[in-house]
């Protein structure tokens, strides 16, 4: 009876490890798996310079109340981040720094998502109007400096990658 209760106890414990070695497979996978599910459904906008391509992971400000809010009161933005605001149609838009601590650089992009002009290294928590002059339907604001580092400039064209492009 002995030998049947230690054969027992052995298959019992090659189960229990068996059992646990998946589990922490399971759980490695789920751990590889879920970022990069949520890398991969990000809003993007891909920008196409003379010099590079980049990408600019965004937040996207598509309608009324968060395109007033916009980047106010932010304390810090990722390098390779941003914020696109999307409105109903091109027209000449104007932007101000009001609440931002953060220096941006504007991108004025119009309705053939190529861009128009470029606002470098706006002051923060000034209520001065920023602009291009020239009719626009979107503004991406990344921080300064972006578009000097990355040689992006007027003329450039860019694409949205997961981002629905009618404004609110």
């Amino acid at each position: 009876m002995r030998k049947d209760s230690s054969i027992q106890g052995s298959v019992h414990r090659r189960h229990h490890r068996l059992c646990v070695r998946k589990a922490a497979l399971f759980l490695a996978f789920v751990a590889l798996v879920i970022p990069l599910a949520a890398c991969n459904h990000r809003p993007e906008v891909v920008i196409h310079s003379s010099r590079e391509t980049v990408t600019v992971n965004v937040e996207v400000a598509d309608t009324p109340e968060t395109r007033a809010r916009g980047l106010m009161y932010r304390r810090d933005l990722a390098a390779d981040a941003g914020m696109l605001f999307i409105f109903e149609e091109a027209s000449p838009l104007t932007f101000w720094m009001k609440n931002t601590s953060l220096p941006l650089d504007m991108v004025f992009i119009d309705p053939s998502h190529r861009i128009v002009g470029i606002v470098a290294d706006t002051t923060p928590f000034t209520t001065n109007p920023r602009a291009v002059g020239t009719p626009s339907q979107y503004v991406l604001e990344v921080n300064a400096g972006f578009c000097a580092k990355h040689g992006i400039a007027a003329g450039d064209q860019v694409e949205f990658v997961r981002i629905g492009e009618k404004g609110g």
